[in-house]
């Protein structure tokens, strides 16, 4: 398509959006040649155009002190164990994200944080690894509210209920400036989980989440989209929503999630490239420095339920 050509269709596009743009018979002042004419007449109401008007994100104020009141690590507060342990489990995570993994992965960038039953430290682990990343130099990273039967973050970060996830795959005109949180961490924004729908699995199953998400992940080429997620053995939005992920991490509490509770979970979500396990409230270390965090790579297989007689998993244990 020539010059020519561009100028006159972004002049139609003006007059159907309703921007009143000067009929060709009254070229501007100067303007002798019809290209300089359309090139001219295009420049001068472009700004004024209703598609040029895009919203702008919220800002909210975070409290790094009480952000710090529940466990989560931010920029101010300068090395730390916990810091250094989300260091540990997000590199794995990155270097997929960046193609330097033993293989290629399909939406790497699309992380999923999840665990096999509540209580497990998830949302925790979620909010840390999403303020590690933010606090890279080489990317930026978006945390989305997945938990959309009970979120959590609005609890951690101090915002209210309001429009998120649920929202953009219900309204197809809304745009995801409209509800994205921005905070006063430079590379961080926030995702809420949105209004409430009763049929929020179908809705995160659908071609509309496809096309949200492949809008939200290629918006930037750095962002990494972390995804606060429900249980995978209480909800059936997580299976759902792993079905879109390229990475999956499970949390596992330490002394507490149960062996048949994991390989359960982890056959839920067989079909996902790239599956790894966090173990979360260790009093040990595999390492020998005491670090409360542990992670490792896992590979679902089988199909078990919750038996009186099968023991939790222990720090450093595997069973086949």
């Amino acid at each position: 398509m020539d010059l020519i050509e561009q100028a006159a269709k972004r002049l139609e596009e003006l007059r159907r959006s309703g921007v009143d743009v000067p009929p060709e018979s009254s070229p501007p002042a100067g303007a002798d040649k019809p290209i300089e004419r359309l090139q001219q007449t295009a420049a001068q109401t472009a700004d004024t155009s209703p598609a040029s008007v895009l919203p702008v994100s919220r800002l909210i104020e975070l409290n790094m002190t009480t952000l710090a009141a529940h466990g989560i690590i931010t920029p101010e507060a300068g090395r730390s164990q916990l810091a250094d342990e989300m260091r540990i489990i997000k590199r794995p995570l990155l270097n997929n994200a960046e193609g330097k993994g033993a293989a290629p992965i399909r939406d790497a960038n699309l992380i999923m944080i999840t665990s096999a039953v509540p209580e497990e430290g998830k949302t925790t682990i979620a909010a840390n690894l999403a303020m590690s990343i933010a606090m890279e130099l080489d990317h930026t990273v978006l945390l989305v509210d997945a938990d959309v039967a009970r979120p959590n973050l609005p609890n951690v970060f101090g915002f209210g209920h309001q429009k998120g996830l649920l929202d953009l795959l219900l309204d197809p005109t809304l745009d995801p400036s409209e509800v994205l949180l921005r905070t006063n961490i430079e590379k961080l924004s926030i995702l809420p989980s949105g209004t409430p729908h009763p049929r929020a699995t179908e809705l995160l199953a659908s071609d509309a989440m496809n096309q949200r998400l492949a809008d939200l992940a290629s918006r930037y080429s750095d962002r990494i989209i972390i995804f606060d997620s429900p249980p995978l053995l209480v909800t059936t939005e997580s299976r759902a929503l792993a079905a879109h992920m390229g990475q999956v991490v499970i949390v596992v509490r330490a002394e507490s999630t149960r062996h048949s509770e994991l390989k359960h979970a982890l056959a839920t979500i067989e079909a996902c490239p790239v599956k790894m396990m966090v173990l979360n409230q260790a009093t040990g270390s595999l390492d020998g420095h005491g670090y409360g965090y542990g992670y490792g790579y896992g590979y679902g297989y089988g199909y078990g339920y919750r038996q009186s007689g099968t023991p939790p998993l222990k720090r450093g244990e595997a069973r086949p």
